[in-house]
């Protein structure tokens, strides 16, 4: 019978390995920021099972291919592997997320709202997206310095992906006929 290759004990004692082969411990900035891009690629697959248009569908699987290649990226030694051998954001990939964002606010009315996260199920896992994204975004900047550099291109699209799940919250409360949940700031 074949042994599993899933588990391998080196991690047993609290350190992970980076691609290029040094080990971190596990809860450096480095792992915190890849951890979190994985976090928000596993919550955007949850998303998709809401989705019912197509188009959505298809951008959100493309943006997981690009949370993979953004993880890859973080989870390299840069002093020992250059990580644009690994994957890369270009500024293309900026703009398209801003073509997405927006063809969907095109389509939306004016916020003059603070909008409270709920509705249906697909636009309530899109703030759950919004705000993991967030949290990836400043595990990012909490990482990058001169030793660990980060492109100013990955860091426009984790940006700018946090403004399309908000939109997209939007667009999928209303094509399934939910209103949308304002802030009430009166309430007391």
């Amino acid at each position: 019978m074949k042994r599993s290759t899933i588990y391998t004990h080196t991690g047993d004692k609290g350190t992970t390995g980076l691609i290029g082969g040094t080990r971190i411990d596990k809860d450096d900035k480095q792992l915190e920021a890849y951890g979190s891009i994985d976090e928000l690629n596993a919550f955007i697959g949850h998303l998709r099972t809401f989705i019912t248009d197509e188009h959505d569908k298809q951008v959100l699987l493309h943006i997981q291919n690009k949370l993979f290649s953004i993880g890859s990226i973080l989870a390299t030694d840069s002093s020992r592997i250059n990580p644009e051998t690994i994957g890369i954001i270009s500024a293309e990939d900026v703009k398209s997320m801003e073509k997405e964002i927006d063809i969907i606010d095109g389509g939306l009315e004016p916020q003059r709202s603070f909008i409270i996260p709920g509705g249906s199920q697909a636009s309530t896992v899109a703030h759950i997206c919004r705000t993991v994204c967030r949290r990836a975004e400043r595990k990012i900047y909490a990482f990058r310095d001169e030793q660990h550099p980060v492109s100013k291109e990955l860091l426009e699209y984790v940006n700018r992906l946090s403004d399309y799940f908000f939109l997209l919250s939007r667009k999928v409360n209303i094509d399934n006929n939910y209103t949308e949940i304002l802030w009430d700031n009166t309430c007391k």
